[in-house]
């Protein structure tokens, strides 16, 4: 692969940054609907748990098109085909905004899906490319940055916002904002050549493929598992006991400590990237237990609520930097490979814990999280040629 001639992260600043912004509208995008679910249900007709596939839908659309609709789309030009992604985005959000039923809702989430399909794929070979290899770990952590203060900012103030005003009025000002962020794109995002892939040997392909294979598996479980818990944290808190005027504030909190997790991505992912990838899924797990275990206290369940959201900030920048290190297929389609597992592994666990919500409630919900990421952390823990200890 060859890089411009702007390697390091300093040089690639501007493109990284907005980057960082593209991800901070598209992680908000996703998971808006994760702290209006109250909201939502009650606008459209539906049930808490009715409203929560929302997130299902959205997130199996992304995991049935990412890899073919990169393939598809690995000719177009990089930079368009971003700015494209954004479009739907805004148009995705605009028609939840002003939609008069479930159905319609749901049709627009099927659209972002589409546009997420293809967002995650580009941007994240987009951020590999920007620097040379040295720099990955670093320069992904960035980018991920902006999904992660989605979760900081965008997830909390929007639901402040809906529960003040309303929740269409959340999904309107996001549109507008996924409008400004295509806007930025197009003049700051430096424009970059498709690139040919480079031959390979067939049995270093092979390796690499069986790496990567363990890499996105494993990542399916870990967000399976993650948002069995996160879809319902709205549900988990008023359980605790806040007001629904309380948890955006909350939800804040919990993105802020999210920084926690991103810091030790940016400086253990390029030098110490098993350590960090076990520390971290093992903080989650635990903490996990530790919710169901406090409930229905609020104290309790705050500090390990904190203890989950904060480990897992790690999370994206470390599976998509593991991703491209397997050499197990392009740049463009390791990202999509990552996009649609994550997603895949966001919609199952959003199915699962529907069913638990509509079941046995909040403590069994957490428990049946930390289960499932306990199962991906067995994996990383036995699987140590895709998980390696260092960069190299």
């Amino acid at each position: 692969m060859t890089h411009p001639p702007t390697r390091t992260v300093r040089d690639a600043a501007a493109g990284i940054a907005v980057l960082g912004v593209a991800n901070f509208v598209a992680i908000t995008t996703e998971v808006l609907p994760v702290g209006l679910l109250p909201q939502v249900a009650r606008g459209v007709g539906v049930s808490e748990s009715t409203a929560g596939l929302l997130v299902t839908v959205y997130a199996f659309v992304v995991a049935a098109f990412a890899v073919p609709l990169t393939i598809a789309t690995r000719s177009v030009a990089r930079k368009p085909l971003l700015l494209a992604t954004l479009a739907t985005y805004a148009a995705s959000n605009l028609l939840v905004a002003v939609a008069p039923s479930y159905a319609v809702v749901a049709g627009a989430r099927v659209l972002g899906g589409l546009g997420h399909a293809v967002f995650f794929s580009v941007s994240i070979a987009y951020a590999a490319r920007l620097v040379s290899p040295l720099y990955t770990g670093r320069a992904l952590t960035l980018v991920t940055a902006g999904g992660t203060l989605g979760f900081v900012l965008g997830v909390p103030l929007s639901t402040s916002l809906g529960a003040a005003v309303g929740w269409r009025w959340s999904f309107g000002v996001l549109a507008a904002v996924c409008a400004v962020t295509a806007l930025l794109v197009a003049r700051l995002l430096p424009s970059l050549a498709v690139e040919a892939a480079a031959p390979r040997d067939a049995a270093a392909a092979r390796q690499g493929r069986a790496r990567l294979g363990l890499v996105v598996g494993t990542n399916t479980v870990l967000f399976g598992g993650q948002y069995t818990v996160y879809t319902y944290i709205s549900v988990l808190l008023l359980a605790a006991g806040l007001s629904e005027t309380a948890v955006g504030p909350v939800l804040l909190v919990f993105g802020a400590l999210g920084l926690v997790g991103l810091w030790g991505a940016a400086r253990y992912l390029d030098r110490s990237p098993r350590a960090l990838t076990l520390v971290a899924m093992a903080a989650i797990a635990v903490a996990l237990v530790g919710v169901a275990l406090a409930l229905p206290g609020t104290v309790g369940v705050f500090l390990a609520a904190g203890v989950w959201l904060a480990a897992f900030g790690a999370i994206p920048a470390t599976f998509q930097a593991a991703a491209l290190r397997t050499q197990g297929a392009t740049p463009d389609v390791a990202g999509a490979f990552v996009n649609a597992t994550s997603n895949f592994g966001i919609g199952l666990g959003a199915a699962v814990g529907a069913a638990v919500v509509a079941g046995p409630g909040a403590q069994a919900l957490a428990l049946t999280g930390a289960a499932i990421v306990a199962v991906s952390l067995v994996v990383v823990l036995v699987a140590r040629q895709a998980f390696p200890r260092d960069a190299s």
